[in-house]
């Protein structure tokens, strides 16, 4: 059975499955606009990380399924809270006990599950994590005799309702099906063997790190750190990879590297020693691709169709967000990065900067996320925009409707003052092409304008700016052209509403599939930013879905397993799961689980990293 017939049985699955979002239904878009902007406005005089300073903190360590065992596997995924059939899939992959992926191991179940942030779409509450979280997790994995631990990282899904409903999720103590939770806070370090370390931060909608965090971190992380120690970092967003537009994106993460890890405040000098530690992996979600970003040792050449030789000692930084939320383009990534960049504001920061290259295996492969990102304006596509979001065609056509009527009482006012109605009526064709006409070069006038503007400053120096109007224009072009319905000669026996109603009627239809079609191609223009996500997230493609496995050896090896599965089920039986003696509950099962392959080759981390 698939969503719709699965959520007949509720009360019996003890959630109710939800379909992927339409991030530009007009529903949505509203919703989430409100509630981002009252996290951006409250955020500073509601920050919850500081309360969290008054709770108990401590640090965690993972299960390990063998008493003594000097080896772990650890598991990440992350934008996971999103439709049914995409969550369900990936929780199941992560609840079995192994995956062959043809690998010289099969892959057990990690001890240890990360979630890396947006745990719920589109907004936090109880019950989004309840319907798009909890409950497909929970029923892929019952229960679990070796309790693995999971912990999680809040992304800005999470802090659209100032983390309240993440903080009775995930931290205070309950268990989600098989996993148990232990985390006090919004951030956490979890002690791994063989003289590992992972650390999960918040970093609070791109905000600062606050006091108390820095306390924690400095009391569980930077006081037990030991010269040849290896830390994971994973962080809610890749600032590395937004430096590459905002020189200041990662200067928080730098500054913890600088201050946390390499070095620690000794209490009796008052002065910083070295601790011998570094971060040898950068994790993160937010960006629903895979990626990652190795790094370049000094005066080793670097071209984008040689990439760089494998090397255990290079730092690498990965970006997986594959965990159920819509697929993200990646042909826009940039092949280098100095981190942080030289034009940055820190004062005290790494010169010469750390240099990072991509690496070659992304997915979507660039040339196959240009083609799906083309399909939002392709109207035969079944990803299509108005297709994939009908409310925004619904609101396209309302949109144009109240154009139509606008610019109706624009014409009459030119033809003498007349009603609308009689100016549609008794004026000739030649007054109204006059009237299109002129509207259309002042359209096109308009448009010269900003073009000769960029070509002289060279640059875009309002970017967002301008795009909105190019948009704005365009949609008034449209409205204008479908003025030329009114020219259809109306018999005169037609009451006056019956003509404003055909008339609005043809505006709307315009509005719906022109003005949507040109509203997806201003999109595929767009060259950074939010916009430009939008060309994706309007398709809400829920295939390309994958985690991360990690296994630390005894020898203190890292090695990296990035998974994607064979598509997703969207087919599903029901099974009676026994809770406990006096209670029954359903849960649902695949019907075929797709199988998990490696994105690449298995990337080995050293725990030392590379001597200068």
């Amino acid at each position: 059975m698939n969503v719709r017939e699965l959520r007949k049985h509720a009360d019996e699955l003890r959630f109710t499955p939800q379909d992927p979002v339409r991030w530009l239904a007009p529903r949505e878009l509203a919703r989430t606009a409100v509630k981002a902007g009252l996290a951006a406005v409250f955020a500073d005089y509601s920050d919850k990380r500081e309360i969290q300073g008054a709770l108990e903190s401590s640090l965690l360590s993972a299960p390990l399924k063998n008493p003594g065992a000097e080896e772990i596997w650890v598991d990440y995924v992350s934008d996971i809270g999103d439709g049914f059939d995409a969550t369900s899939s990936v929780a199941w992959a992560l609840a079995a006990d192994e995956l062959d992926v043809g690998a010289s191991l099969p892959l057990r179940r990690g001890s240890l599950l990360v979630l890396g942030g947006d745990e719920a779409y589109p907004v936090a509450s109880a019950t989004a994590y309840e319907d798009r979280m909890k409950g497909p997790y929970r029923a892929a994995l019952p229960t679990a005799e070796d309790q693995p631990l999971m912990v999680a990282l809040p992304g800005n899904h999470d802090w659209y309702d100032g983390l309240t409903a993440f903080l009775r999720i995930f931290a205070q103590g309950r268990r989600i099906g098989g996993w148990q939770t232990r985390q006090t806070r919004s951030y956490f370090v979890v002690q791994l063997p063989q003289r590992w370390w992972l650390v999960g931060l918040d970093s609070q909608l791109g905000s600062y790190f606050d006091d108390p965090q820095r306390r924690y971190f400095e009391s569980h992380l930077s006081a037990g750190l030991l010269p040849g120690d290896g830390v994971i970092v994973c962080s809610a967003e890749p600032t590395w990879v937004k430096s590459h537009d905002e020189v200041n994106a990662f200067n928080a993460l730098h500054w913890f590297d600088r201050n946390i890890i390499r070095t620690r405040l000794d209490r009796e000098t008052g002065e910083r020693v070295q601790t011998g530690a570094s971060i040898r992996l950068w994790l993160t979600g937010d960006k629903h691709h895979y990626s990652r970003y190795a790094e370049r040792f000094p005066g080793e050449p670097f071209a984008d169709h040689d990439p760089l030789p494998p090397d255990p000692r290079r730092r690498q930084m990965v970006t997986c967000g594959m965990g159920g939320a819509f697929l993200a383009s990646t042909h826009r990534l940039p092949t280098s990065l100095p981190l942080p960049p030289s034009t940055s504001r820190m004062r005290q920061k790494d010169d010469p900067p750390s240099a990072f290259a991509r690496a070659q295996h992304i997915r979507p492969s660039e040339q196959e996320s240009r083609s799906i990102a083309r399909c939002v304006a392709k109207p035969w596509s079944p990803h299509w925009l108005p297709r994939r979001n009908r409310g925004f065609a619904l609101m396209a056509g309302m949109l144009h409707a109240g154009l139509f009527l606008l610019l109706s009482f624009v014409f009459a006012l030119s033809q003498g003052g007349r009603s609308p109605v009689a100016a549609v009526r008794r004026s000739g064709a030649g007054d109204l092409l006059w009237f299109v006409g002129v509207g259309l070069m002042v359209v096109v006038a308009l448009l010269l304008r900003r073009a000769w503007s960029l070509f002289l400053t060279r640059r875009r120096r309002h970017p967002a700016r301008a795009s909105a109007l190019t948009a704005s224009l365009a949609q008034i072009a449209v409205a204008l052209t479908a003025m030329l319905t009114t020219a259809i000669p109306f018999p005169g026996s037609w009451p006056g509403w019956g003509v404003l109603l055909v008339c609005l009627g043809s505006a709307a239809l315009a509005g719906a599939a022109v003005g949507s079609e040109l509203f997806a191609l201003w999109v595929l223009r767009a060259r950074g930013g939010a916009v430009a996500e939008w060309a994706m997230s309007a398709q809400s493609i829920e295939d390309h879905k994958g985690f991360v496995r990690m296994h630390i050896a005894p020898d203190g090896i890292l090695t990296l397993y990035p998974l994607v599965l064979e598509g997703i089920c969207r087919d599903w039986d029901l099974q009676d799961v026994e809770d406990h003696p006096a209670a029954r509950w359903r849960r649902p099962v695949p019907s075929s689980r797709p199988a998990a392959r490696l994105i690449e080759d298995p990337v080995v981390i050293a725990r030392k990293a590379r001597t200068p």
